[in-house]
């Protein structure tokens, strides 16, 4: 009797027990919590996220920003190595709520989806942006198992070659651009052009005719190829107007990377690079006006901004090769303003503001870009009007930033009058016009810069530079922690490309 009435108390507790498990997972379920996320907010993000700064070694390298500090800000102003600011590109693009990250989790979650096709192309359009901007700045990097932590629990993916990357890139903007169909289901939370297919389509093509120029010095006849293809208007053709230029709008709540750089406690430290200022004086370039200023006494800019003085003739740029404390043996030292320098700075009012707008590829770029294939050969069309056209689509951009950025049409036009275009120069002006319509973006700037090898820059001399730079910075090198965490990948990839040091160039720079 004992062992049956034991037998039927399990009973009953187990009873008890399914009871309570009865309905557990939907009692237990936050009926206001998502389980899952529409893949285009991720794509938004992906966009939004792309934007990064980029001062301490690409506009430096190029010249347009300087700083003669060591220290937290030192990089491309002193050819020196410092992680933190090398690695800035690498971490921010491969985060983990970054454009690689992101990207790729869209690309899965639409890629057998037809109502989301769309989307789809326009990711692998705008992950071949991303990876176009890694493989430009370190080389090798991860490619084919980037990405893919969650989704397939690869956490150190291997370095991929960075020539295969870059044609499975141009592969990818060909497909992705082609597939764009306007008569599917469009994608209204696309930050850059409310999913407009034909817009997406012209960016595509856009982006594939600068992948393309980028063989101009290792492989001409792949360059041709591949820009023939971007240029035919059966594809959809390229940007066509700056209503077509892909760009982030910042506000007064979502600030612009490089706004504590050039508003917050760095603004008394940042000056404008001497080549570039003296480039914009030398020709009359009316964009020095709205671009540069000094803020000059009785006030110090490291804490107000003072009275302005945007007059072209007042401006001077800083030079390079110099420490704080060598600066003052500079030629035509100006002087300092309390711990200040009187240098140019960038224009707190115009493309300084904390609110400015973050351009990837702008019309101004592709019909600089254009004009140079029809100089090679590679296309049809007349490069002066081109290169015209590319100098005064910049200006007609910078009021984006502010209108008081205003270039009138009677200054452009003044300034191409007195800078006529010379076909035996072409190269080198529209590279030089390249320089200058990339300007805050670095990555580009730089890229170009190693591509085309204008402008001519001095070379920048600093005693303590990394042994590795004879001329200027040809790479950035990968942060310190992958030499540890992937370890045995990043040491594939460095016996593949070559050492990981500044001075090693890119694939297409050889």
């Amino acid at each position: 009797m004992r062992r049956l009435f034991i037998y039927a108390a399990a009973l009953a507790i187990l009873a008890s027990a399914n009871s309570c498990d009865s309905g557990f997972e939907e009692v237990n379920k936050n009926p206001v919590l998502a389980t899952d996320i529409d893949p285009i907010y991720l794509f938004s993000n992906a966009e939004f996220s792309s934007a990064i700064a980029t001062q301490n070694y690409q506009m430096q390298i190029v010249q347009q920003i300087n700083t003669p500090y060591t220290g937290v800000v030192e990089g491309g102003n002193h050819n020196a190595l410092s992680d933190p600011n090398s690695n800035a590109n690498f971490n921010s693009l491969y985060l983990q709520n970054g454009p690689v990250n992101l990207l790729t989790t869209v690309i899965a979650k639409t890629k057998d989806d037809p109502a989301r096709s769309n989307l789809y192309n326009m990711s692998r359009i705008w992950k071949a942006y991303v990876f176009m901007v890694l493989v430009d700045t370190y080389g090798d990097v991860p490619y084919s198992e980037a990405g893919k932590a969650f989704l397939e629990g690869i956490n150190l993916p291997k370095y991929d070659d960075q020539k295969v990357i870059y044609q499975d890139l141009i592969k990818e903007l060909q497909e992705g651009t082609k597939a764009l169909d306007a008569s599917k289901p469009v994608e209204p939370g696309d930050l850059f052009f409310k999913g407009n297919i034909a817009q997406w389509k012209k960016l595509g093509n856009s982006l594939l005719l600068r992948a393309g120029m980028r063989y101009s010095k290792i492989d001409p006849a792949t360059a041709k190829s591949v820009v023939a293809i971007a240029l035919d208007p059966a594809n959809g053709g390229v940007q066509s107007s700056n209503a077509d230029n892909a760009y982030i709008a910042f506000n007064s709540t979502f600030n612009h990377p490089l706004a504590g750089y050039f508003q917050g406690t760095e603004r008394g430290n940042v000056y404008m690079g001497k080549a570039f200022i003296d480039f914009l004086k030398t020709s009359g370039d009316p964009r020095l006006q709205v671009i540069a200023v000094k803020y000059e006494a009785p006030s110090n800019p490291l804490a107000t901004a003072g009275a302005e003085n945007t007059t072209p003739a007042d401006q001077e740029g800083m030079p390079y090769g110099y420490n704080e404390s060598t600066i003052v043996n500079a030629p035509g030292f100006p002087g300092k303003i309390g711990s200040a320098f009187k240098y140019s700075q960038i224009n707190r009012r115009t493309l300084g503001k904390i609110d400015a707008p973050e351009f990837f590829i702008t019309w101004s770029q592709t019909l600089l870009l254009q004009a140079e294939a029809v100089q090679r050969g590679w296309a049809t069309g007349n490069v002066k009007e081109l290169y015209e056209a590319g100098v005064r689509a910049h200006m007609s951009q910078l009021p984006t930033y502010d209108v008081l950025a205003t270039i009138p049409a009677a200054s452009q036009n003044a300034f191409l009058t007195a800078n006529p275009f010379v076909p035996a120069k072409a190269l080198e002006q529209i590279n030089n016009q390249y320089w200058i319509s990339s300007f805050l973006n670095g990555s580009e700037a730089w890229a170009n810069f190693r591509r085309s090898g204008f402008p001519t820059l001095p070379i920048n001399n600093y005693p303590g530079k990394d042994p590795s730079v004879k001329d200027f910075i040809k790479r950035l090198v990968y942060p310190v922690r992958e030499r540890s965490v992937n370890e045995a990948n990043y040491n594939e990839a460095v016996a593949r490309m070559g050492p990981d040091e500044l001075g090693t160039p890119v694939f297409w720079d050889k």
